[in-house]
């Protein structure tokens, strides 16, 4: 059997870890169960990753590289700014209900678990999910302020709005792991649009 290309390699730990953090905890995937999920040995891991924390920030990061096509396709500029977010939870909804039957439980959002996992002890991780919240909440902003702009709904503050659509959303989520059930999760796009102060329907005629 040829051995594996050092990229390859270091893409096999990314996802292991990816995976392993998701479905159950930081604490949980030890270096010997990210290798074993990778077919790697630890020597292959320690030359790509002097730990397991910076392993955690690459693999977050690289997560969001493959995510981000998804989010800039949802959050375009040619679809209507409450259709964004219609498409948001339907996102969500897709992914866990796809990652729940492979899982057997409904695992909800790796930033905030991880987040409130390790958030007060490794600080290098805690930034790093701070980071990409943040890229999360200019996306919702720009559909806040577009939709407020056109007059579909009242935010004349889209930044203190998104703040508030992306703590409902994430809380949903965790609220659907905690319970394993995904109906928090079903009932998010009914939340966001009475945050917002519109109903579905208008969401969808909105243009």
């Amino acid at each position: 059997m040829s051995l594996a290309r050092p990229n390859d390699t270091r893409h096999r730990l990314l996802e292991a870890a990816t995976s392993l953090i998701w479905e159950s905890s930081y604490g949980s995937a030890s270096v010997d169960a990210i290798c074993h999920r990778a077919g790697v040995n630890k020597g292959s891991f320690y030359h790509f990753f002097p730990s397991k924390s910076e392993l955690a920030v690459a693999a977050l990061e690289s997560e969001w590289e493959a995510r981000k096509p998804q989010w800039d396709a949802c959050f375009s500029p040619l679809v209507p700014p409450l259709e964004r977010l219609s498409r948001l939870q339907a996102r969500c909804v897709e992914e866990q209900a796809r990652l729940a039957a492979e899982n057997g439980f409904v695992v909800g959002c790796p930033l905030f678990s991880l987040g409130s996992e390790v958030g007060t002890q490794n600080e290098p991780i805690r930034r790093k999910i701070d980071e990409l919240l943040g890229f999360h909440l200019r996306y919702l902003e720009s559909a806040i302020a577009e939709a407020h702009a056109r007059q579909h709904i009242h935010a004349p503050n889209p930044a203190a709005k998104a703040q508030i659509v992306l703590s409902y959303v994430e809380g949903q989520m965790t609220r659907a792991r905690i319970q394993n059930d995904l109906a928090p999760i079903l009932e998010i796009q009914a939340g966001l649009f009475d945050i917002l102060g519109v109903g579905a329907p208008a969401a969808a005629a909105s243009s």
